[in-house]
Order: C-alpha cells, then sequence, then structure tokens
C-alpha cells in the first residue's frame, strides 16, 4: 500500500499535540539541516516519544524496541555502515519474505525504494528512537565488525597492529567505537574489566555501572595497549599504576579523558573518565539549587575571605559546583588561582596548578606558592592532610576566599572532620563559613510514567522530615531512557551556613548533634528534605533519594 505523503508538522497539528503558531515558531527556530521534529523537540514543544506515538498513529508504521531483536551480522551486511548512519536506518530480521527495517524518520519517502534496490528485497518499515537506532548501527557495526576482524586476524607471536597507529585497522575502530558509544549513551566513566576469561567493558550512566561489551581474554593485550598508546603511558609498565589523559578528535567529536590504570591479579584495569566541559563548566542557576540553596550559595561566595567547603562521595559533582562557583566569581579584576589533581577543565582566565607528587609538588606545597601570587581566590582541589588543611586555614584568615572539596557524608560532618584532623576548634569557627554537601540521583525519564498515589511508606517517610505527598511520578522505560525509567542527573543539596550560635557550638568543641539542632533551628534544609522537594516536583523517585542517602 502506497503511504500518503505528509508533514510532520500536519501529523502534530492533527495529533494535537502542537498549534499552528508553535509549528511557525519552530521554523523559525530552525538550524540548517536541522528536521522540523527535531527542532519541537529541542525547543520542548513535544517529546521524542509523542512524536513517534503520532507518527505510528497517522502512518501506521510499527514502534519498536530495537532491544528486543538480536540484530544478525548476515542481515546487517545487506546495507553498508555508511549508509546506515546516513539515513538512520538498521535491518533487523526477516517477516513473511519482506525485509524488516527500523529507521527514525519514516517520513523519508525514499528509503523504501533505496533499500528495495540496495538489498533485492520488499520492504517493510518499522519505527524505533533516534538514539537506539545510532547505539545500534555503533554497536553492531563498528564494534562487532572490528572485534570479529581482530579475532580472525590474531596471532600471539607477530601481531604489529597495537602500535600502527596511522592505519585505519580493525582495534583503532574498535577502540574509537567504544569511545563514540560511550558519548552518545552519555556516559561519565568506560572501565576496561580483566576477568579469568574475559574483558569487560563496562560504562557508568547515570551513576549506575552496566556491562556494555564482553571481549574474549585474547583482546586484552591489545585493548589495554591501545589505550595507554592514546593517553601518552608507557605500554612496557604493567607493575604499577599510571595516569593519563586522551584528547582527541573522532567523527568530528571532540573527546577529553582522563585514564588511570591500576594492576589487579587478572591484568590490568583501566578506568576512563569523560570530561565534558559542556556538562560541567556552567552557572550556578544550572545546578539544580533550589531558590533558598541559590541564594545562600551565592551569599556565601561573595565573602571575601572565609572556607567554603563542598562535600560528598566520589562522582557525586562536587567538581561541577565549584568550577561554576568559580566561573561566577571570574571577573578581570579577580586573581584565581588553583591547585588540582588532576586539572579536569581548563578555565580561561583563572590560573590553574597540576599536582605531581613526583617532584614534591602537593597540594601543601603548591598553596605556599599560591599565597605568594596575591591570589584573590583559591581553589584546592582536596584537603586531605592536616598540612594543607592548616594552611588553608591561615590563608582563609588573612584575606582570601578559599574553596575546596573533603570526603564526609554530609555538611556537619565536614565541620568535625576538620577538628579530627587536629586544626583547633576556635580556628575552624573563625575561619569556616559554609558547607555545601550534595549528591547526584537519576532524573525521571519525561518520556514516560505517569503521577501515582504515593503510598503508605511514601507518606510516612515524608511526614518524618516534616513534609507531605499525595503524588508521585512513577516511571515506566521507554526507548527515550532505554527502558530504565531515568535519563540524566540531578543534584540535591544541603548547605549549611555558619552563623554565630554554630560557631559558639564549635568553640565550645559541641557534637555533630548539637550542631545539626542549632542548624535545623535556623531552617537549613538536609539532604534527604531537598531530595523529597524533587520527588514532589516529580523529578526524581524516593527510591533514588533513599539509595543516595541512605
Amino acid at each position: 500500500m502506497r503511504r500518503i505523503k505528509k508533514r510532520i508538522g500536519d501529523i502534530l497539528i492533527e495529533s494535537s499535540l502542537v498549534t499552528k503558531e508553535q509549528v511557525e515558531k519552530a521554523f523559525e527556530a530552525k538550524e540548517p539541516d536541522e528536521k522540523l521534529g527535531d527542532t519541537l523537540i529541542r525547543i520542548g514543544y513535544v517529546t521524542e516519544n509523542q512524536v513517534m506515538e503520532a507518527l505510528e498513529v497517522q502512518l501506521g508504521v510499527k514502534k519498536i524496541n530495537l532491544s528486543d531483536y538480536n540484530l544478525n551480522e548476515s542481515i546487517l551486511r545487506l546495507i553498508s555502515e555508511e549508509y546506515a548512519k546516513e539515513n538512520l536506518v538498521v535491518p533487523i530480521t526477516f517477516e513473511e519474505g519482506k525485509l524488516i527495517a527500523a529507521v527514525a524518520d519514516p517520513l523519508n519517502y525514499y528509503i523504501v525504494d533505496d533499500l528495495r534496490l540496495i538489498t533485492g528485497y520488499n520492504i517493510k518499515l518499522m519505527m524505533a528512537s533516534r538514539g537506539e537506532i545510532e547505539t545500534a548501527i555503533s554497536r553492531y557495526y563498528g564494534i562487532n565488525r572490528s572485534l570479529d576482524q581482530i579475532i580472525l586476524n590474531y596471532n600471539d607471536n607477530n601481531n604489529d597492529e597495537v602500535g600502527n597507529e596511522s592505519d585505519d585497522t580493525p582495534l583503532i575502530r574498535l577502540v574509537n567505537q567504544l569511545l563514540l558509544s560511550a558519548v552518545k549513551q552519555n556516559a561519565s566513566d568506560i572501565h576496561i574489566d580483566p576477568q579469568e576469561n574475559e574483558v569487560l567493558v563496562r560504562f557508568r550512566v547515570d551513576g549506575l555501572l552496566n556491562i556494555e561489551k564482553r571481549f574474549p581474554k585474547v583482546m586484552e593485550k591489545q585493548l589495554i595497549s591501545r589505550f595507554k598508546i592514546i593517553s601518552a603511558l608507557d605500554i612496557t609498565e604493567n607493575r604499577r599504576p599510571q595516569d593519563g589523559r586522551i584528547k582527541m578528535v573522532i567523527d568530528n567529536t571532540h573527546l577529553d579523558l582522563r585514564v588511570s590504570t591500576l594492576p589487579t591479579v587478572n591484568g590490568e584495569k583501566i578506568v576512563l573518565r569523560l570530561l565534558n566541559l559542556k556538562n560541567t563548566l556552567g552557572s550556578l542557576n544550572k545546578l539544580g539549587l533550589n531558590t533558598r540553596n541559590y541564594d545562600k550559595l551565592q551569599k556565601l561566595i561573595r565573602n571575601p575571605n572565609g572556607i567554603i567547603l563542598v562535600s560528598g562521595p566520589t562522582g557525586s559533582g562536587k567538581s561541577s559546583t565549584l568550577y561554576a562557583s568559580l566561573n561566577e566569581l571570574n571577573q578581570d579584576e579577580v586573581n584565581i588561582i588553583t591547585v588540582e589533581d588532576p586539572v579536569e577543565l581548563q578555565l580561561k582566565g583563572i590560573n590553574q596548578v597540576q599536582v605531581n607528587p613526583d617532584i614534591g609538588l602537593n597540594f601543601a606545597h603548591g598553596l605556599r606558592s599560591i599565597l605568594r601570587q596575591d591570589p584573590n581566590i583559591i581553589m584546592i582541589g582536596e584537603i586531605r592532610d592536616i598540612e594543607t588543611a592548616q594552611i588553608a586555614v591561615r590563608a582563609s584568615l588573612t584575606g582570601h576566599l578559599v574553596l575546596s572539596t573533603i570526603h564526609t557524608n554530609d555538611s556537619i560532618g565536614s565541620v568535625t572532620r576538620l577538628v579530627d584532623m587536629g586544626i583547633d576548634p576556635f580556628l575552624v569557627a573563625s575561619s569556616l563559613i559554609g558547607v555545601v554537601a550534595q549528591r547526584l540521583v537519576r532524573k525521571t525519564c519525561r518520556e514516560c510514567g505517569e503521577w501515582k498515589e504515593a503510598t503508605e511508606r511514601e507518606k510516612k517517610l515524608f511526614k518524618e522530615v516534616g513534609m507531605n505527598i499525595e503524588k508521585v511520578f512513577v516511571p515506566k522505560g521507554c526507548p527515550s531512557c532505554n527502558h530504565k525509567g531515568y535519563t540524566g542527573r540531578i543534584a540535591i543539596f544541603e548547605i549549611l551556613e555558619i552563623n554565630e550560635e554554630i560557631k559558639a557550638i564549635i568553640n565550645n568543641e559541641g557534637s555533630e548533634l548539637d550542631i545539626k539542632k542549632a542548624a535545623f533551628q535556623n531552617n537549613t534544609r538536609f539532604l534527604i528534605q531537598d531530595g523529597f522537594e524533587k520527588v514532589i516536583q516529580g523529578i526524581t523517585t524516593t527510591e533514588e533519594i533513599l539509595r543516595v542517602t541512605g
């Protein structure tokens, strides 16, 4: 049956998803070579899932989840990788003598004729999300084919492919595809984990690790060596940990990764941290702070001197908060110097120092040198020991604003941690002006889910912290969120201002409970309360808040 040609704007108007005025505004906002449907999604008039559902009804093209299909190599060979990428199409199976192909844009009216000519089969189109198709192309065309070629050519005694960087070898394509796949999935880390009989590649997406690929054990040496070469590490050294960095461009995608190796009993483990400038360097109003906490943090960083600490476990977004604060304070008339391990992002107009323990340049030594450089604002990557803490206190008491991180469970624990390190309580009270504790929680997917009545357990939990809840947003899972129900992350905060009452408690060596009572009376909103506020707004779920706050 011949398809009736329709335009996406008309289809969405007929489906009552957008108005004619919104379509006209989208036309004005459309970027060169951008499709109207993508523009409408980008500016927030519709979601990708809504567009797909409208197309399914209007065109009769079935919407599918690619994860439900095992893609066959012989079927994939029917079209080239280049054609698949250009048209966002993947052949998936045969049905009643027809080739079933998944497309992201069923309004591409030429694709059926093209595929019929290319493959020689009659074509039946189905529809999948753009993200699913891009991931499938990367995984099955790039990774699987390169892996097959590497194993086919594998030779234990004579394998020169590792060092051959100039040629487009299967190994280089494989590693590049892994990196691109991580970027497309918004992964924060890539783990290369040697096991006894295989090598696991895991991506950390939205804070959780997922197995992306399992490689045979014979791939271990080649994979590790390739990552070491592009991060300028010593490929002959496998007994000691090494740290490096990768900066490269693959398929017009700029990559910046921090690399760490660690010898284990099963081989060298590599972890690559993807440093995303776009996500990390922003302004304070993009961190997810509510109005109360935003005003508090703005007030803290506008102090001319004192110490502001950001606390939380590894991967809780502390660096993002520090960089956003520095970005807010970065003015021509201010001298800002940082000492970091490592320098994750290079900030224009800010003097950044990289810690180098091999030559004796640690946080304490770097901090002493910084104080001789006439700084106004100092950022220390982390307060790890009493020496660094003492210099930071001294700097704050001599007219400098000091920002740093510390590993504690909450804001109040950061106060007692400084005392436990050996800093006199009166110095802590005199220098510390505020502590920001934070965690990252997964955001509910806005493409799927529905509002439901809160359970009795949830109502009880909210009541215990002085809050009420009637409805919660329950995610279902869809192609846009890879059927997880969550996509992206947002921070929850606890900001403790050190007022005169809390200073007196610290001076008198009061307990954490005493400080907590004073903070509560000062209307401090604790982590779980800030998290529950986001549950009420449908941004996240109760389970997520309990997962990160305990």
